[in-house]
């Protein structure tokens, strides 16, 4: 006679397959393969085979690669231009704004590195990308002025342009993808420390 559950007892239902994902985890994973192999480079099949789901699966998700891009790089883009409308980046002395959007830079990129490192990868190959790499320049062109604010109030050194200023100060940041891994012993706000105290120490009047 076979075995059976005890009377009253209901059956354990047997689990088979790998366990779904949800949309924000299959955009997660989905940025890591566009890291790892590049974003012309992957198709949804390797998407797929990477998340151990079917290509439909994905596609209750998302519809097409080209969205999973798109949403990528609001996280990127979206924090950082979210961080700029922020009461510490429009009031305040100069230095003290131009500070607080650099520690808010190195925050978004610590929080949403993997989304960051792709924004930063860009190559301008589709109208997307081209259009993610112009808010960009967006950003970078306010980073710039507040360079140019802290240069006016006297607190910044004004030998050097606000445009080279900021744009070593944003490569420097940005270098960060290159080695930078969450959760070891050093954190977002100790790095943001050290980015701070390196730059400033050479441009303060």
């Amino acid at each position: 006679m076979p075995n059976s559950a005890p009377t009253g007892t209901p059956a354990t239902p047997v689990k088979r397959g790998r366990p779904g994902y949800d949309q924000q985890s299959v955009l997660r994973i989905a940025v890591g393969v566009f890291n790892k192999h590049g974003y012309e480079a992957t198709s949804m099949g390797i998407l797929a085979e990477q998340l151990g789901i079917s290509k439909s699966a994905i596609y209750h998700h998302f519809p097409s690669k080209e969205e999973l891009l798109r949403q990528a790089l609001e996280e990127a883009l979206g924090g950082l231009e979210a961080m700029l409308m922020l009461d510490g980046a429009t009031s305040g002395a100069p230095e003290a704004r131009l500070e607080f959007v650099l520690r808010g830079m190195i925050a978004v990129l610590v929080d949403r590195l993997p989304f960051v490192t792709l924004l930063l990868r860009l190559r301008g190959n589709t109208e997307m990308e081209r259009d993610a790499m112009a808010r960009r320049r967006t950003f970078d062109r306010a980073m710039t002025a507040l360079v140019a604010d802290a240069q006016n109030s006297g607190t910044l050194r004004d030998d050097i342009e606000a445009a080279s200023i900021s744009r070593l100060l944003s490569g420097t940041i940005n270098s960060i993808v290159e080695w930078y891994r969450p959760g070891g012993k050093l954190t977002a706000e100790q790095l943001a420390d050290d980015v701070l105290a390196m730059s400033f120490q050479g441009l303060r009047c």
